[in-house]
């Protein structure tokens, strides 16, 4: 017991700093699918691929079909997305983080059956998954 109370500092900066680590891990929630989960959901069909990146990121390389609202403009263009509510739709950016965001949204907005791609374009691209590049207009 001495140990603890001399110590206090060092082990309450220590689980202050386990915390910190664990943060970004617990902010990330809703519903992720792999790259192999979202390959099956495509072929599927009924389907909607829901990029959030900014136009200059989407046209770098993004998934085919993949419809382009950045993040920023979601809220106020939901409309888009109306006649695709009994779909599934799969949220993607570069990382999985804003996709996550997105998923969110979403799922407030009363969309029940929204995922975010874990890892976003760059995992897709490091499997060897093809994307399509098209010019920035």
């Amino acid at each position: 017991m001495k140990f603890f109370i001399d110590n206090i500092w060092i082990i309450g900066l220590a689980l202050i700093s386990g915390g910190a680590l664990l943060f970004p891990a617990l902010q990330r929630r809703g519903a992720k699918v792999s790259q192999l989960q979202a390959t099956q959901l495509i072929n599927q069909g009924k389907t909607v691929v829901l990029d959030v990146r900014d136009a200059a990121e989407f046209a770098t390389g993004h998934l085919q079909n993949a419809k382009n609202i950045p993040l920023a403009e979601l809220p106020t263009r939901l409309k888009e997305l109306e006649k695709s509510k009994n779909a599934t739709i799969i949220t993607v950016c570069e990382r999985g983080i804003r996709s996550a965001t997105a998923a969110g949204i979403l799922n407030k907005a009363g969309f029940e059956q929204v995922v975010s791609l874990e890892g976003g374009v760059a995992a897709w691209k490091s499997q060897g998954l093809p994307t399509v590049k098209q010019s920035v207009k």
